[in-house]
């Protein structure tokens, strides 16, 4: 077991991070391995799986707006005298650039004449690297704004995750292609195929860089269970509030979008988010250190995101193991595999802390 050394880190952000990097990697070695024979939603336990990989994306990206707003907020200096803006940007282009490096249409870099249609499209694909990299652009942009109109964070933030919200219920209904390039379109709809465009994704890390700058305006307040109340009373607020929603909708409507596009599943997995997080600061009120594996692991999240991806569905430069195992194992070998994968990615920190490796602009 590990205490740090700064007087700042809050356990509870460091086993957030933990948990969220975890289920990343074992929810998307268990989607590529598992057989399509074993998928079955009657299953508890499958159920259980698949209902979980919907709070994996909520969850890493509520954490990763907390835990940048909370550091970006513990600078007691103007915005523009601020140290992790320009580092904020860094990381930004970083996080978008390594999302389109990864789906690279041609290994060559600069030879594009055999590169297919299918190929740019996949390449045009907005992921999860690129909405996080424009995340914390955005939540920088709202801290600027909060304070030129000398107004507290809390409703700058509040107001962009419900403007993300608001226009989401409009923006999938829109045929975005018909204005923009697939390119850009990607940004603002699925319907180009990408898996996170910026509405409603963005309410996830807004809501998250709510709760960083209040921790960091209350430096001592996650060590009370008051705290952890009030968020558990928060996340059930927004469940009963998506709840009320689907009735609403249900009313004007006559039928519910509750599973496809509504707002309301959107405050549904907030709250669930912000109920799960609840739980994780009652677990670091009974504790006063944790395992240096876990603070390695939530320092290089980004480094763990990037490398398993690469193993499992492969680059420009290399095959995946979708490409050969796809959907082959059974449950038991599948969840050995898991195993293995997270094995790795501990391993491959800890080599980097032993190593002294550690990059600055890949971790947080």
């Amino acid at each position: 077991m590990t205490t740090t050394s700064s007087k700042n880190r809050v356990i509870f952000l460091d086993l957030l991070r933990a948990f969220a990097v975890l289920n990343m990697v074992q929810g998307h070695t268990i989607d590529v391995l598992l057989g399509s024979q074993f998928r079955d939603m009657t299953n508890p336990i499958f159920l259980i799986w698949f209902s979980n990989r919907g709070l994996t994306a909520p969850i890493f990206m509520f954490s990763a707006g907390t835990t940048f707003m909370y550091l970006f907020r513990l600078q007691k200096v103007s915005f523009r005298e601020n140290p992790r803006v320009m580092r904020g940007v860094k990381r930004a282009l970083l996080l978008i650039g390594l999302g389109y490096l990864m789906r690279y249409p041609t290994p060559t870099l600069v030879y594009f004449k055999n590169v297919t249609t299918v190929q740019w499209n996949v390449f045009f694909v907005v992921d999860v690297l690129q909405l996080i990299g424009f995340g914390l652009l955005f939540i920088m942009l709202l801290a600027y704004i909060a304070e030129k109109i000398k107004v507290s964070d809390y409703f700058v933030f509040i107001g962009g995750v419900l403007a993300i919200i608001f226009i989401y219920h409009f923006s999938e209904k829109i045929v975005w292609t018909n204005y923009f390039h697939k390119a850009l379109a990607g940004y603002f709809s699925t319907g180009t195929g990408s898996n996170f465009p910026l509405f409603p994704w963005l309410s996830y890390l807004a809501a998250g860089a709510f709760l960083g700058s209040y921790l960091a305006k209350n430096p001592t307040v996650f060590r009370t269970t008051k705290f952890s109340f009030k968020l558990l009373g928060a996340g059930a607020g927004l469940l009963l509030l998506s709840y009320l929603g689907n009735i609403l909708e249900l009313e004007i409507y006559g039928n519910s979008t509750f599973w496809t596009i509504s707002p309301n599943l959107v405050l549904f997995r907030l709250g669930l988010v912000i109920i799960f997080t609840s739980i994780i600061t009652f677990i670091a009120l009974k504790i006063e250190s944790i395992p240096r594996v876990l603070i390695l692991l939530g320092r290089n999240t980004l480094l763990i995101y990037v490398v398993h991806l690469v193993i499992l569905y492969g680059s420009p430069w290399n095959l995946g193991i979708v490409a050969i195992l796809d959907k082959a194992f059974n449950p038991f070998f599948t969840i050995l595999s898991a195993v293995g994968m997270i094995g790795l990615m501990i391993l491959m920190v800890n080599l980097i802390h032993k190593f002294n490796l550690r990059n600055k602009t890949l971790v947080t």
